[in-house]
Parts: C-alpha cells; sequence; structure tokens
C-alpha cells in the first residue's frame, strides 16, 4: 500500500522555561518508541514544527503513512501531546496543557516535503 501525506495542528500552554521541542519529541516517541532512533519511522515518517509565542506553542505536525494507519497516528499523536509532558534528552521534563487539536490539510508550500515523507 502507498503512504499518504496528512497533517496536524495543535496549540499548547507550555509551562515556563520548558522546551518548546518537547512536545514534538514526544510525538517521536510515541510513533517511534524513542525519540532517538534510525531512519525510517516505522509507522509514519514525520516532521514536528513548533513556533513558540510566550506560553503559547503552536504545532504542525506533517506525517505519511498508509491510509489505513493515519487515525492510529492521529490517536498516538493526540495521546502523546494529551499526557502533558515530555522528558529531554538531557532526562528534563517539560510540562504543557493540550489548549486544541485537530487534522489539517497539507498546505500547497508543504508537498514537496510531504512527498519526501511518502518516500521514507
Amino acid at each position: 500500500m502507498t503512504r499518504a501525506a496528512y497533517a496536524h495542528d495543535a496549540v499548547l500552554d507550555l509551562d515556563p522555561g520548558g522546551d518548546d521541542a518537547a512536545p514534538g519529541a514526544a510525538i517521536t516517541v510515541a510513533l517511534c518508541g524513542s525519540w532517538s532512533h534510525e531512519p525510517p519511522c516505522p509507522l509514519a515518517p514525520h516532521h514536528t514544527r513548533a513556533h513558540r509565542s510566550g506560553s503559547a506553542v503552536t504545532l504542525r505536525l506533517l506525517f505519511a503513512t498508509e491510509p489505513e494507519n493515519e487515525s492510529r497516528v492521529r490517536s498516538l499523536v493526540e495521546e502523546a501531546l494529551a499526557r502533558g509532558w515530555g522528558d529531554g534528552p538531557d532526562g528534563a521534563r517539560t510540562a504543557w496543557q493540550l489548549v486544541w487539536g485537530a487534522p489539517s490539510p497539507v498546505l500547497p508550500e508543504e508537498e514537496e516535503h510531504a512527498r519526501r515523507l511518502m518516500r521514507s
């Protein structure tokens, strides 16, 4: 089966001093079992972008998976974000509150990146 590309957006309220990369690492752990692994990602090659403004972190997840796995991937992502914490490589824990998360279309400017993920 051929992979398709998907996107997911979320907004988090991150604890002061928290690492804005921690939610993306939590997503990687949920999807791959570890934030540090050899490519390719087994379930869904992915890329997470975080933008921080004060305590608000906007996440944009772009991923590729077989269509029958889309709901499983989204569920794992939502569970990781709803858990509200993640540990960094140095062992420091960052906490957050999930404000909202939802599926989103792949944007035209993301199509080339999406194709690379689908080939991973």
